[in-house]
């Protein structure tokens, strides 16, 4: 006779798995679109300067999901949103091969698309991390598996690179549209899976730590500055990466884009994928401090190092040193506030995002005022190796500030 069959066992890896693809679906919801803009500013005559539109399209739009998503998520749980979060993934990679083509205007098709797509990005920020740490912890602890978990975005990411230039090198661009039906398959399958497996139950209102408590409370709003400059920390150099390559470094668009954003996610990946199998050996706060010091140091290689292979060297080790500080910041307030519920991890999506979209923008205009002809900041760009007359070694080593603060505010909670 067989023996009997341990009902949440594998089905709850089954979730942690799909909780895994989530995130790959969202890697691929922010990665995909900016990797098709020289395809959109070619067939389509879209400037820059709108392109950089859709990119604030997509992290707004994100924004004002998880700050909906604070507020229902706990009260209706976790699937539900899940699912809607999928289907609306699916849709927006769907309309954006159909819309540019079929709408008069193809710029509306493409800020349709991404808006649709963003809904299903933001939600996936805000329940796949609350979803896992719900779940029984594993031998390895609650940290270590949040690490595990946001690795498969790096994964996701590079995958999205990788099999988007490939394919965008033997495809006819003409045939662009095939890459976001490719691509929607992932959430499709996932979707499937979704519906089958178990879901932990939310936390209940009467036992949730409020928001109001969270909010006035010294240890959350030290953990949402931390989230805010840990996005920072992130998305500077993962924004920059491949144009600081580029026209920084000399690199050309190919490989500035492999040495860049894709080595980048690789080591970002590995990192939060070491922790998750070590990570019970390591405490997070000293581990925090670290990546924020290793950080620090990467911002002023890449900055300041004469020798353009240097330079990218600082660039990629930059997504290892960054890797725990996202996940980290989760599992340091999850701990400190164990009934905090999808509320709060929601508060520290928003301002993961909003670090994420403050820094690279701070980068940018750093840069854009060391190009002109006087100021102290021009003075500055004079100091430091050529980069082509592009601003960008001034623009990351203003980004430096942000891993220095993840390394002062880590410090502090190590000590208590």
């Amino acid at each position: 006779m067989n023996a009997p069959r341990r009902p949440y066992a594998m089905t709850f890896d089954a979730t942690r798995r799909v909780c895994y693809t989530g995130y790959v679906t969202q890697a691929i919801v922010n990665n995909l679109a900016p990797l098709l803009f020289i395809v959109f500013q070619t067939r389509f005559d879209v400037p820059l300067e709108m392109l950089g539109r859709l990119v604030l399209l997509n992290f707004g739009v994100q924004l004002l999901t998880d700050l909906v998503a604070v507020r229902v998520v706990d009260r209706v749980g976790y699937r539900g949103p899940l699912v809607l979060a999928h289907v609306v993934s699916v849709a927006g990679l769907v309309l954006l091969a159909v819309l540019p083509v079929t709408l008069p205007t193809p710029y509306l098709g493409l800020s349709i698309a991404i808006a649709v797509s963003a809904v299903g990005g933001g939600l996936l920020e805000v329940l796949v991390s609350p979803v896992v740490d719900a779940l029984p912890a594993p031998s390895n602890g609650r940290a270590a598996q949040m690490s595990l978990l946001h690795s498969f975005y790096c994964w996701g990411q590079a995958a999205v690179v990788v099999g988007t230039t490939l394919l965008l090198g033997l495809l006819d661009q003409s045939r662009w549209y095939l890459l976001p039906l490719l691509w929607a398959l992932a959430p499709l399958v996932n979707l499937v899976v979704l519906l089958r497996v178990p879901m932990p139950a939310t936390v209940l209102d009467e036992h949730r730590t409020s928001v109001r408590t969270l909010l006035g409370t010294r240890a959350f709003a030290a953990a949402m500055v931390l989230m805010l400059c840990a996005g920072a920390a992130e998305l500077t150099m993962s924004q920059w990466s491949s144009l600081f390559a580029e026209e920084g470094l000399g690199v050309t668009k190919v490989w500035g884009d492999l040495a860049g954003p894709c080595v980048f996610a690789l080591f970002m990946g590995a990192g939060r994928a070491a922790y998750g199998v070590w990570g019970a050996r390591i405490a997070l706060a000293p581990a925090l401090v670290g990546c924020g010091a290793l950080a620090t140091v990467c911002y002023l290689v890449a900055a300041l190092a004469g020798n353009a292979v240097v330079s990218l060297v600082g660039c990629a080790l930059c997504g290892l040193a960054v890797s725990l500080l996202w996940p980290g910041t989760f599992s340091l307030a999850a701990a400190r506030f164990p009934a905090g519920g999808a509320a709060m991890f929601g508060i520290l999506a928003v301002f993961g995002d909003a670090g994420g979209a403050v820094g690279p923008w701070v980068a940018g205009a750093v840069a854009q005022a060391s190009t002109r002809s006087d100021g102290v900041l021009r003075d500055v760009a004079r100091l430091l190796p050529d980069d082509g007359g592009s601003g960008l070694r001034v623009g990351l080593l203003a980004g430096v500030v942000f891993p220095v603060v993840v390394m002062v505010l880590a410090s502090r909670r190590g000590g208590r």
